[in-house]
């Protein structure tokens, strides 16, 4: 019970189709509010000392699509003055618009020339259908509040920007896995190797990597060369595939600028091929990874079955990174320059080419806030030490994912509509 007049509360909620265009609602109303409703303006009295009126039953109808007001219904009367605490039987008629389509259904007490009660934090009914002549589809009712709506509608936001990306990208798969052949083949197009590049561009980058960290620096310290190997491998075989889509994500859009005017193609999709191109990368390092593991190394272990858990966040980590960078490189043509250097520091700063206990022990932590060295770190457990990726910092690494995801993708929808005027 409150103290404002404008509390209502629901029970025994029925709608049906009572004939063509017409919905017969049923409940019982409570009045939760601390001040009587009457049907007609109240009089000042002893007995009633605080009451509003006239209050009457209506409702609105409103597009579901575009949220505009469709219809502003008939009010239906209370069937009594009601006391605070008190609960009636409430029935009204609905009349439907005689248009078809999707409809959203307001059902409220109104205070007249006053306020909805809705509009007032009071619970309301929200009925949602859709009609088509004189058929109805009811598709559900409910009892909300103007709270529990916004938080229902930033769940349903959240939701949609989560699955239009992938929508987008199931819808346009055939044009993804076309762009990204093209690419894989046109980068070596000419060459002697040819394709095979694919495989030993990988390797060359390993064996350098190795050469400089493993054998020069002695990186592996007392622990041995060859133990250092498996480590350095496992290490850089996500990296590769994170860094080859990052890189080139502040230009992307710039140098398929002939797309940006096509009003049908959805740019969205470039970022996306370099995700996809990096994998493709990832996957031939991690074939000389793995032939390596399997011949020389400690084998496998059934906890490769985990490796989906590490590169689902890693793949939506990287494809968030690349819609937010490519955005950026719109509007900032230094992004890429900017990037190259802070790839390099991203590099040294995860424990690829070094052990973990090379780092100062009092700032560890803060390295481990580097999503990197969570993916780089699961790899290893994974195929070296066959063991389950550690359940927290896997947790924070999909929540991490989810968010730049999310984040990418729609500041990158939102501000696609002005990349024509800047390229």
């Amino acid at each position: 019970m409150t103290s404002t007049p404008y509390r209502a509360r629901f029970h025994q909620v029925q709608v049906r189709q009572d004939g063509p265009g017409k919905l017969l609602f049923d409940c019982v109303i409570e009045n939760s509010s601390g001040a009587s409703w009457s049907e007609h303006a109240p009089a000042p009295s002893p007995s009633v000392p605080s009451a509003v009126g006239p209050v009457r039953f209506g409702y609105q109808i409103f597009d579901a699509r575009a949220g505009s007001l469709v219809l502003d219904g008939d009010r239906a009367s209370l069937p009594a003055d009601c006391r605070p605490g008190t609960k009636s039987p409430m029935r009204a008629e609905l009349i439907l618009p005689a248009e078809s389509g999707s409809y959203r259904i307001v059902l409220s007490p109104v205070h007249e020339q006053v306020a909805w009660f809705h509009e007032r934090g009071s619970e309301f009914v929200e009925v949602k259908l859709s009609t088509s002549g004189d058929q109805v589809a009811i598709q559900s009712v409910r009892c909300m509040t103007g709270f529990r709506r916004r938080i229902a509608r930033l769940w349903q936001m959240l939701l949609r920007s989560f699955y239009y990306p992938l929508r987008t990208f199931a819808h346009h798969r055939v044009l993804v896995a076309s762009m990204v052949r093209r690419e894989m083949q046109g980068r070596y197009r000419g060459s002697m190797a040819g394709a095979w590049w694919t495989l030993i561009q990988p390797l060359l980058l390993m064996l350098a990597y190795y050469f400089v960290f493993g054998i020069v620096l002695k990186a592996g310290g007392d622990r041995g060369a060859g133990a250092f190997v498996f480590y350095f491998l496992c290490g850089t075989v996500p990296w590769l595939g994170f860094s080859e889509a990052v890189a080139r994500a502040p230009n992307i859009v710039i140098e398929n600028s002939n797309f940006v005017k096509r009003v049908i193609f959805p740019l969205e999709i470039l970022p996306v091929n370099l995700t996809l191109m990096g994998l493709v990368t990832e996957g031939f390092a991690m074939v000389i990874f793995l032939t390596a593991v399997i011949a020389l190394g400690p084998g496998l272990g059934w906890t490769v079955l985990y490796l989906p858990a590490v590169l689902v966040p890693q793949l939506l980590f990287t494809a968030g990174l690349c819609w937010f960078l490519a955005t950026l490189g719109v509007f900032l043509r230094d992004t890429g320059q900017i990037m190259t250097f802070l790839l390099t520091i991203w590099f040294f700063s995860t424990p690829i080419v070094y052990y973990p206990d090379a780092l100062p022990q009092q700032f560890l932590w803060l390295f481990q806030l580097n999503p990197m060295y969570t993916i780089v770190t699961a790899y290893r457990n994974i195929f070296l030490e066959h063991a389950a990726p550690e359940p927290y910092p896997l947790a924070l690494l999909w929540l991490l994912a989810l968010g730049v995801f999310w984040f990418g993708h729609s500041w990158f929808y939102k501000m696609k509509k002005s990349f024509a005027d800047l390229i």
